[in-house]
């Protein structure tokens, strides 16, 4: 499998130090919760295996809900918005106790903040989908393109930030309070059902469903300003206001500019309503080139290098794009279900040959706890060696056979041989051949 990932740039991500700033309003009130759950996590478990667990359960959980509603316009069964809330409470836990669980078992590395972000840029496309079908905004079109577009966007431009300045910064409503809201929004649909959020407002005139979007618009609007008024006004932390690697501020929106033109452009121009038809199926696709295009934006920022103009990810809509330019010569469909399995394969192979590098070169697992190299008197944690009592055993009945003189010599030679390779790692090795051979002999 080709390597993803440079010398330079294993090297410069080897030596990345997290960097983060601010506290939104809900942290604190949660905290107690997480340090509570953490403390029964088991210290054999890693985190990012905490991590992938989240990110599969939320996952799961919304595709469950998009089946029932392909075109997030029909109305799925109350059970499977209490699934949601629960998967997504389940992904908002696992994901705040991770870097916890890290930093109680000692194992916090670069590779686990790549993974633990790697892992929110594929969930944000879920997230986003489950809850504009529990709004049921398929029979809006044009407000869930915007929707579900922009929440990608928005996550992009905070990564776009910390490429810049070197450092992630929350807001004071982040996104535990954009969770939380939705796990309420899920609750809600699924004790008064979907139908709820088209209950006229009296003087308005208007849906119930506009309040959650006009809150997310709001949340939008304050992130983007604070983000772009560091990439713009603030300028990069590089020489002359560039970002980490020294590059333009403004190289980062190439990729996501194409990515959602695309977007756009198949969506105005199909003739067989690709979108509006198979809209949870649309969204994801492009989510998963978003995951992809934010995950080697985060690698540029933590290895300090030029973010890449093209990427592989594009050739699934751009298979969706020609399609339409000879006239639709493939079914859209078809052709739709294509760039999902191309986006995903890529994603996967690209994600994991980036684990697997990352891992042999610091040489840790991705999945498990390795005991420190190097540190001859770790502990069980009741303050002994586990391996001191196995190695003192053989020891002594090394020594007891010695000292049996009614041994058979076979039996010396071979007590002599399998004592020599094993001990080979004991600091009385040489002592203990020198014995064995001088009986022997």
């Amino acid at each position: 499998m080709k390597d993803v990932l440079s010398r330079s740039q294993l090297k410069r991500l080897a030596e990345h130090r997290y960097n983060v700033a601010g506290v939104s309003l809900a942290e604190p009130l949660f905290q107690g919760f997480w340090r509570s759950v953490v403390d029964r996590i088991p210290n054999w478990w890693a985190p990012n295996a905490l991590t992938l667990a989240g990110l599969l359960v939320n996952v799961a959980t919304t595709v469950i809900l998009m089946v029932f509603s392909p075109d997030a316009a029909a109305e799925p069964s109350c059970w499977s918005f209490f699934l949601c809330s629960a998967g997504l409470f389940v992904y908002m836990t696992l994901d705040a106790i991770d870097g916890k669980q890290a930093r109680k078992t000692n194992s916090s590395s670069p590779l686990g903040e790549l993974f633990d972000h790697g892992c929110d840029a594929v969930s944000i496309a879920f997230i986003i989908c489950g809850a504009c079908i529990a709004m049921q905004l398929g029979t809006s079109p044009c407000l869930m393109l915007f929707e579900c577009f922009g929440t990608m966007f928005v996550f992009y431009v905070a990564h776009w930030q910390a490429y810049c300045s070197g450092q992630l910064r929350f807001g004071t409503v982040d996104v535990t309070e954009a969770e939380i809201s939705i796990i309420f929004l899920h609750l809600l649909t699924g004790f008064l059902g979907p139908t709820v959020w088209k209950t006229e407002l009296p003087w308005i005139g208007a849906q119930l469903k506009l309040i959650p979007v006009l809150y997310s618009i709001i949340g939008a609007i304050v992130s983007l300003s604070s983000n772009f008024n560091v990439i713009l006004m603030e300028g990069g932390i590089g020489r002359n206001g560039s970002t980490v690697a020294g590059t333009s501020v403004l190289s980062p929106f190439i990729p996501i500019g194409i990515l959602i033109a695309l977007a756009v452009t198949i969506w105005t121009k199909s003739v067989t309503k690709v979108f509006e038809q198979n809209i949870s199926l649309y969204v994801i696709s492009f989510g998963l080139a978003s995951s992809k295009i934010t995950i080697r934006l985060v690698v540029a920022h933590m290895s300090r290098t030029e973010v890449d103009m093209l990427d592989s990810s594009l050739f699934g809509p751009g298979l969706l794009f020609i399609n339409q330019y000879f006239n639709t010569f493939f079914n859209e469909l078809f052709v739709l279900w294509i760039f999902f399995l191309v986006c995903l394969t890529d994603l996967v192979r690209y994600s994991v040959r980036l684990c697997i590098q990352m891992s042999d070169y610091m040489n840790i697992s991705v999945f498990s706890i390795d005991q420190p190299r190097g540190t001859t008197g770790a502990t069980n944690g009741s303050g002994s060696n586990p391996v001191e009592k196995p190695v003192n055993y053989f020891v002594a009945n090394v020594r007891k056979s010695r000292e049996d003189s009614g041994t058979a010599s076979s039996h010396s030679r071979s007590s002599s041989s399998s004592s020599c390779d094993a001990a080979a790692h004991l600091p009385s090795c040489a002592a203990v051949r020198a014995r064995n051979t001088q009986r022997c002999s």
